[in-house]
């Protein structure tokens, strides 16, 4: 398998016994499969191992742009419950621009590592007065909601948005934090898990982000 385990809540490789998997920081975990380097193939072995949970691109891809990371939080296929990606591209305003959309159940943490924040999950500020942006997955649009950042211990600049779709978590962290601009046009997703051959005109690689 070209996917590899690791924590989803931080970088430290996960032990496993008898199916259970455990991180030295935060005990009994989901592992998170990640490849060492995003391609065509690695993207597949994602896919197989997540066949019941969407995941989620900005769609579609802008001339240019690349899928540079991805991951999937599941100790089995039957039971992932959270997809990551990143879409890698350059913008005319902010030059590099890294794109990490994350789906996941609530409490996994997997979206709070990525966004920097301190708990599992977006705070209250989250449907809390009108939404800042909107994203779109098929015909629902979803409303997505700032999340502050300003507690955390993280150093790099990002913005952070979160709202829910089909019952799950939704987090976008778009860096540099200027980039939240982009999402003023009309953002669609869509769940690449079944796409089928139009995979292949996807283009994967590059450096992918720090999170």
């Amino acid at each position: 398998m070209s996917l590899t385990a690791s924590c989803p809540r931080c970088s430290a490789p996960l032990t496993e016994w008898s199916g259970t998997w455990a991180c030295p920081d935060h005990g009994e975990t989901a592992p998170l499969w990640k490849p060492g380097e995003a391609s065509y193939d690695a993207f597949g072995h994602h896919l197989r191992a997540s066949p019941q949970f969407p995941t989620y691109l900005p769609w579609p891809l802008s001339p240019g742009w690349s899928v540079t990371d991805f991951g999937v939080v599941g100790a089995t296929p039957e039971s992932a419950r959270a997809t990551l990606t990143c879409s890698s591209g350059n913008s005319a305003l902010d030059g590099p621009v890294d794109v990490l959309v994350v789906a996941e159940e609530p409490g996994t943490g997997l979206g709070a590592r990525c966004a920097g924040t301190a708990t599992d999950d977006p705070g209250p500020e989250v449907g809390e007065g009108p939404p800042t942006v909107k994203v779109r997955i098929g015909s629902q649009a979803v409303p997505l909601w700032p999340v502050s950042t300003s507690g955390s211990d993280g150093d790099w600049d990002r913005s952070v948005f979160a709202g829910e779709a089909v019952g799950r978590w939704l987090w976008m962290v778009l860096r540099p934090a200027s980039a939240m601009l982009l999402l003023r046009d009309d953002w669609i997703l869509r769940d690449v898990s079944g796409l089928g051959p139009q995979l292949l005109d996807m283009s994967f690689g590059g450096a992918p982000p720090s999170w």
